[in-house]
């Protein structure tokens, strides 16, 4: 089954899937474990066989990829490494100043505050224990909140008392040209100010944001892409702690993803949830089995999804077939050409929003768009089931998802993931929440992350 518009496309999934299956019967297989370090001393610890020590076209590419989901599905400055020497040299040369994988390794570098390494040692006893967070996030109801989600394209806003949204909205923005992040701080004020004026007072912010939040602090973000890195690191870096002064109430912010799960869990009632923001770039988020929020990175935007050597090239990584070209704004754009559909010149958010009025009026091209979208999305979502242990729900929210065109994806993953893989597809529910909480749900959920001491 191939996505109509994406002809290209070979599942990430099935070539996981391939490639496990001939290392688990290979008469000369070995053992790779690793692990990798991030902020605050956590680790997280991983395994997978090879087909033997004396790697192939097919190892190597088999463990670059790996390695690559893993760095941006949990994060770490730090790979340590028990296995074949070939592929450690190898993961090494690719991290290296030069190397295929040197972008992956500066963001790395840019979001934990340490030079990328790679670390070999002799075997898997010598690796550090896995050390995961076991905090719980969120789901804060009392008092008088603000909430707000900054996207590349707009920012959503909401003011929430004792639980009940009194007020939401979103406000356009392009943030991403923007050199100054005076003016970003200026722009979010604007807003919560807005929402502060459908409250009697404010006792506490929360927030969420696409890029990597860590400590409350910007670290990486496609959002302050126009900023000079001084200029970042003088006043953006430290955006959101400002805006904490400036308020002077409890703030708390985390990356959109992890405010995905958040909302899911929050309205659906559930754990073991992935929460897909399908929006201007990818966002994810991991809510597990038990409650918690591992502090991982999630940023699934930039996940090989697709394995065929001429997939499509994220402009931002300039590697081949990541998440975010087939699941967001950007995706919609890139199929529009290939449906026979011409785009009005403007920002992709309006040129979606032209795709989603056409398919609200029949027009099979645009259906075309997010079928193809769905197909991709369900063999993804197989993908992920097999880094996200125990995975059960997965809830699609953002502005790709509103409207028909969400039903029409859901619908043809559902279709995607029984015809490959019948016992996953037996497992995992999709979700998809009404249109007021696809649009503003991540708003409301961040008004929940900041803990409150009760009131006498």
């Amino acid at each position: 089954m191939l996505p109509g518009l994406d002809p290209l496309f070979r599942p990430a999934a099935l070539g996981v899937q391939a490639y496990q299956q001939a290392a688990a019967s290979s008469p000369t297989q070995v053992s790779m474990e690793f692990s990798l370090e991030r902020n605050q001393g956590r680790i997280y610890r991983g395994q997978t066989l090879l087909i033997s020590s004396e790697p192939s076209p097919d190892t190597l590419r088999y463990v670059e990829r790996l390695v690559k989901f893993l760095l941006w599905q949990v994060g770490g400055w730090k790979l340590t490494v028990a296995g074949p020497q070939p592929v450690v040299e190898f993961l090494k040369k690719s991290y290296a100043t030069g190397g295929i994988r040197q972008f992956d390794a500066r963001m790395m570098e840019d979001a934990y505050g340490h030079p990328f390494e790679v670390v070999a040692v002799k075997n898997a006893a010598e690796l550090p224990s896995a050390n995961e967070s076991t905090d719980l996030l969120g789901g804060h109801t009392q008092g008088c909140r603000l909430g707000f989600d900054l996207g590349a394209s707009d920012y959503k806003l909401s003011a929430v008392r004792d639980g009940e949204a009194v007020f939401t909205t979103e406000i356009p923005w392009d943030p991403k040209i923007q050199p100054d992040p005076e003016w970003h701080f200026a722009r979010i004020q604007e807003g919560l100010k807005l929402a502060a004026s459908h409250l009697p007072r404010v006792d506490a912010i929360g927030g969420s944001s696409a890029g990597i939040i860590l400590d409350n602090e910007v670290r990486v973000a496609s959002l302050f892409r126009a900023v000079p890195k001084p200029l970042f690191q003088e006043k953006g870096r430290t955006i959101f702690h400002r805006i904490q002064r400036a308020w002077n109430v409890p703030l708390e912010v985390a990356n959109d993803g992890d405010v995905t799960s958040l909302a899911g869990g929050m309205s659906l009632g559930v754990d073991a949830i992935l929460g897909i923001a399908m929006g201007s770039s990818l966002a994810a988020g991991w809510r597990d089995e038990k409650g918690r929020i591992l502090g991982w990175l999630n940023e699934l935007a930039f996940v090989p999804v697709d394995y065929h050597p001429d997939g499509p090239i994220d402009e931002w990584s300039q590697d081949r077939g990541c998440g975010v070209q087939f699941f967001s704004q950007q995706a919609v754009v890139r199929l529009a050409g290939p449906a026979g559909i011409s785009l009005p010149p403007g920002h992709p958010a309006e040129q979606l929003k032209h795709v989603q009025e056409l398919h609200a009026k029949g027009d099979a091209r645009a259906a075309q768009i997010f079928e193809s979208i769905g197909v991709a999305f369900g063999y993804s979502v197989a993908l992920f089931a097999m880094y996200y242990p125990g995975l059960k729900h997965v809830l699609t929210l953002g502005r790709v998802t509103s409207g028909q065109g969400g039903e029409c994806i859901l619908s043809k993953a559902k279709a995607a993931l029984e015809l490959e893989f019948p016992a996953l597809a037996s497992r995992i529910q999709f979700h998809i929440p009404d249109e007021k909480n696809k649009r503003h749900g991540q708003a409301v959920a961040a008004a929940s992350l900041p803990f409150l001491s009760l009131r006498a």
